[in-house]
């Protein structure tokens, strides 16, 4: 199966050390911004043309080398391995709760700052858990089971599509004076494309925890959350974990005021690991699901 041998790669070797992908689009991307949108004065049509520029040629250049005998499959693979963050995740988090557990409150702050684009220097311990907690949640969705998704409905162009166009909102998806109408499209564009992973996300984390309080979670919270698709992940995730998150943060020196997700205790280290140890299962899940699937259809 080309899905578990992409998630043995990132499991082996985590993200490429040297010269990622990513790095490289970023800086494309970036280029792509500052021709198009000089002084935050692009228009919508503006974004549309700047996310056209930046994400269908390599799509279509992915299509064709997923189409190339002997090797297609490779590419397949390469493509999932570079799309991939499970293991990238889990490098990021855990440091956070080994740090609250020390004590060392200064350091977690350091850790989740890596994590979230919220404000963290100012954060008390429940604080910085709830963000990280809040970040293995929906990270897990964006980085690990949407690209999974769109792997197994699409190949390598599939990934590559979604995985820049994610790259995009988290870059241009921004409602401030320089994004608001340039970076309408990346934002709408990754709206639409984790509408379902996110759904199949949330009702997984539901079913592999507290699943009467993460589906209840889900159909009351998620609607009052200002993300269409974070809202059921995180939602369904933190009643999946008997935990409560969301709340007020501050970002880019403005509070705003975020609804309560979740119920029960208050985040600390243990819920980092368990939504770590949650994701992780559902990966698991998701790979026996596929392979079954493949089984099948053989």
């Amino acid at each position: 199966m080309l899905t578990v041998a992409g998630v043995a790669l990132d499991a082996l070797l985590g993200e490429p050390s040297r010269r990622h992908p990513l790095v490289g689009f970023g800086n494309l991307a970036s280029a792509l911004e500052r021709r198009l949108n000089p002084g935050g004065r692009g228009w919508r049509s503006h974004g549309v043309s700047a996310w056209c520029l930046a994400v269908l040629p390599l799509t279509l250049l992915a299509l064709i080398l997923s189409w190339l005998p002997i090797v297609g499959w490779l590419v397949d693979v390469l493509a999932l391995y570079c799309a991939l963050g499970l293991r990238s995740l889990g490098e990021h988090v855990l440091p956070v709760a080994n740090a609250l557990r020390q004590g060392d409150l200064h350091e977690a702050r350091r850790r989740v700052g890596y994590l979230v684009s919220r404000e963290t220097a100012e954060l008390d311990e429940p604080a910085v858990a709830r963000a990280a907690t809040e970040s293995v949640l929906e990270n897990g969705s964006d980085a690990v089971f949407a690209t999974l998704f769109w792997f197994v409905v699409a190949g390598a162009p599939g990934v590559v599509l979604y995985r820049l166009s994610n790259t995009l909102d988290a870059m241009w998806g921004y409602r401030n004076e320089r994004f608001e109408r340039f970076g309408w499209a990346a934002a709408r564009i990754d709206d639409v494309l984790n509408y379902v992973p996110a759904r199949l996300v949330a009702l997984t984390y539901a079913l592999l925890g507290k699943t009467r309080l993460a589906l209840a979670c889900w159909k009351r919270q998620a609607p009052l959350w200002d993300s269409p698709n974070a809202g059921p992940v995180m939602a369904a995730g933190a009643g999946a974990l008997g935990v409560e998150l969301g709340g007020p943060a501050v970002y880019h020196g403005e509070l705003h005021e975020r609804a309560r997700l979740g119920a029960g205790e208050g985040a600390d280290a243990s819920a980092i690991e368990r939504g770590w140890d949650l994701v992780q299962r559902s990966v698991w899940l998701w790979l026996l699901i596929i392979c079954l699937g493949a089984y099948l259809d053989a």
